[in-house]
């Protein structure tokens, strides 16, 4: 596959786009070492092929972005499509957006990511699984998340109505399911090597490393302290009080938790040559789960993430050791066989999630065993 599929597949299955519509693609340059400037040439290429009339606007970066630029607010109120390959549609990702406009974020930073399964695979079938997952969520009596470093968090899921608790724009690739409210959560959580910002806003001393394990308690939705080496403890701490007081959140407040569904998120690089990149595309891996926390909003501050999750739904392990299996989920089966291309991409997935200095070395594919 190249690019240009990935660039057709967002425009054409997630953004709708029809001939003659105008898109207006606020980038960021790649001279800000996020977006590959690839990525914008092969979207606009494909833009210009499928009819539509074109026009760009660099965004820049802005690391405090809390609102769309009056400039920009009105270059969208002419178009009918909104594309942000730039940190700023992930930063605004939570707020409100003009009505009426298809807006899309991409997590595909690089032409690698575009031009790859992660790219490629058919859009519609991650909402399609997407939505199964919310479903089963919200029927759930019990969901216990738990990974081979000691994470045990148990609860039962107060999921939002469905017009509610999720972003306000189209996220490309489709990589998550909606944010689960972790008010009704608790146990500990393992944090694979780190902590680090959420992508809301971008602060000094952005990721924290520790010397040794480090486990999260969580309590009913709020952080109840850390476990480990006690300089370790002494950072983590620290780190929650400059944030805070930085931003002026609610320190404690552990807002809500997701995993990755798609298979094809593969991220080459270590994680640690640039974790705010890392923290944009490799969370779409089903082999990475991550906490919202640090501020009573989504997506909070401060991530935890966990490496290999096992999600248990009513006692069903729909994710397994890092593994997704759709197939475990009522209506799963019959998306995979309409889409023959997310089967075969969850027969073979990209299991690279760039934490090898962590412990999380690559693995072999599961068996077919994730698809049947």
């Amino acid at each position: 596959m190249t690019a240009s599929a990935g660039a057709w597949n967002m425009l054409a299955n997630c953004a709708k786009a029809q001939r003659g519509e105008r898109v207006l693609i606020a980038y960021e340059p790649a001279e800000y070492g996020y977006f590959d400037a690839h990525v914008l040439n092969a979207v606009v290429r494909m833009a210009h092929e499928m009819g539509l009339i074109v026009k760009t606007i660099n965004v820049g970066f802005d690391p405090n972005a809390s609102q769309l630029p009056d400039a920009l607010r009105a270059q969208i109120d002419k178009v009918d499509i909104v594309l942000f390959l730039a940190r700023l549609g992930d930063q605004l990702r939570f707020s409100n957006m003009p009505r009426g406009k298809r807006i899309v974020v991409s997590f595909a930073l690089d032409e690698g990511l575009l031009g790859s399964g992660f790219g490629t695979t058919s859009y519609e079938a991650f909402v399609g699984l997407k939505s199964l997952v919310s479903d089963s969520l919200n029927r759930a009596a019990t969901v216990r998340v738990t990974c081979p470093n000691g994470t045990d968090v148990v609860g039962t899921p107060a999921m939002p109505p469905e017009d509610k608790g999720d972003t306000t724009m189209l996220r490309f690739p489709m990589s998550v399911f909606k944010p689960v409210p972790a008010h009704s959560f608790s146990g500990r959580v393992a944090l694979c090597g780190f902590l680090t910002g959420t992508g809301s806003h971008y602060y000094d001393d952005y990721t924290l490393e520790f010397d040794g394990p480090v486990m999260a308690y969580l309590g009913h939705g709020r952080l109840l302290g850390f476990d480990g080496g006690a300089r370790d403890v002494a950072a983590a701490n620290a780190h929650y009080d400059r944030v805070a007081a930085k931003l002026d959140i609610d320190r404690n407040f552990v807002h809500s938790w997701h995993a990755g569904i798609h298979p094809g998120c593969g991220y080459l690089q270590e994680a640690r040559t640039n974790y705010e990149r890392w923290g944009g595309a490799a969370f779409g891996n089903p082999r990475i789960l991550h906490f919202h926390t640090c501020g009573a909003y989504a997506p909070g501050e401060i991530s935890w993430n966990v490496l290999d999750p096992t999600i248990w739904i009513d006692g069903v392990p729909v994710w397994d050791n890092g593994v997704f299996h759709p197939a475990r989920l009522a209506g799963g089966k019959a998306i995979l066989d309409a889409y023959p291309d997310a089967a075969a991409i969850f027969a073979h997935p990209d299991t690279h999630v760039g934490l090898s200095a962590w412990g999380g070395v690559t693995k072999a594919a599961p068996a077919l065993e994730a698809v049947s």
